[in-house]
């Protein structure tokens, strides 16, 4: 994405600077952030010389498509190395663009010389193949990578694609309102390093589609997975994708999906052995599921229709769980979820700092007679 920086300073020949126009980019006053929205017919991309100085960065390329920029694909930016290492440049944003996958690498490999640790691709169209894998990783190395309504040219390859240009050590990848996650799992390199995956919003992902997400063996330091909004049907099933994959999460999320108790004719399912955190607010549950997994000590059944408390058998033992936002607890709670559905406002549940230990769940449970 020539409007970046770094690839401004490969394509300086072709750009115009005019004073007359306004400049799309802003530079806050300590120099931190900076803000490029080039929704002109005619941007005048040098505007994001300015945001050189800034730690972040957010550049938004107003649905231009780049192909112009080609030409400056093939510039070697290894001439630029020491000045892009002088970057300060710690969090990039880049979005609204149509990019040739040639400018992507373009970019990629202008961005290995930075210090850049978290970045993110929003509403991009990626037109065109991908070059071939080179013998060595040489994009930057990123700790956070996140995607959201990214489409690809490639399909189901453009994960393993993708990461074959970054080095390795990523630990954090969000992938949102994904044109494809039936991922080529043949062609996937293994993420050794990753320990959070974030699928959420993707509602059509479903547990197939977690399953095809998912390829087995290719997460093996996975500690957190979140599922929010992504589809879900069933705990058991959600449990047999990740046992098909190897995946054994520490943390799982899977709020914000309409969850049924149980699945027709579904069978017990191991979870895995190190889930510890399940979080299952905002599921339309009406009775606490059964199967839930044996081990967990973090337990969130928040905002559901819960119409009484559950009873001590009815779950695992937990040492944090949290009920508040349930009809029991609050009988104006349903309606509330109710109206703010209908609205098409996002849900935030009314927290009553109902989240408690053993003894103070003991405690609620004893009682839950008089809800009953």
């Amino acid at each position: 994405m020539v409007f970046v920086p770094c690839l401004l300073l490969l394509l300086l020949p072709v750009l115009r600077v005019s004073a007359a126009t306004p400049e799309p980019c802003e530079l806050d006053e300590d120099d931190f952030r900076c803000v490029c929205n080039f929704t002109d017919p005619k941007p005048d991309w040098s505007s994001a010389m300015q945001c050189m100085v800034a730690v972040e960065v957010e550049i938004r390329g107003g649905s231009h498509n780049l192909e112009q920029f080609l030409k400056g694909a093939d510039v070697d930016s290894k001439q630029y190395a020491d000045t892009i290492r002088a970057l300060r440049w710690r969090r990039l944003t880049l979005g609204a663009a149509q990019v040739p996958a040639l400018l992507l690498v373009a970019l990629l490999r202008a961005l290995g010389y930075s210090r850049l640790k978290e970045l993110t691709f929003e509403d991009l169209e990626v037109t065109g193949p991908m070059p071939p894998p080179p013998l060595e990783a040489t994009g930057p190395a990123l700790s956070t990578l996140s995607l959201r309504n990214v489409s690809w040219a490639t399909g189901g390859a453009w994960l393993g694609e993708l990461q074959q240009w970054l080095k390795p050590g990523l630990r954090v990848l969000n992938i949102a309102q994904a044109h494809s996650l039936a991922f080529a799992c043949a062609q996937l390199p293994t993420f050794q390093a990753l320990t959070s995956l974030d699928l959420s919003d993707n509602p059509g992902l479903g547990e197939r589609g977690l399953i095809a997400a998912l390829c087995p063996h290719k997460f093996p330091a996975l500690q957190g997975l979140a599922l929010r909004n992504a589809g879900m049907e069933t705990l058991s099933s959600v449990c047999a994708a990740l046992a098909a994959a190897s995946v054994q999460p520490h943390r799982l999320d899977l709020s914000h999906n309409s969850l049924r108790a149980t699945a027709p004719g579904a069978t017990s399912c191991a979870w895995p052995s190190a889930l510890s955190s399940l979080n299952l607010s905002f599921a339309g549950l009406e009775q606490v599921p059964k199967g839930l997994p044996p081990k967990l000590s973090v337990l969130d059944l928040s905002c559901n229709r819960l119409s009484r408390a559950p009873r001590p058998d009815e779950l695992p033992e937990v040492n944090n769980l949290t009920l508040d936002g349930n009809p029991f607890l609050d009988p104006g709670a349903l309606e509330y979820q109710e109206d703010l559905k209908s609205s098409g406002v996002v849900p935030v549940c009314a927290r009553s700092a109902l989240t408690m230990g053993v003894s103070g769940a003991l405690a609620l449970l004893q009682g839950a007679g008089d809800f009953a």
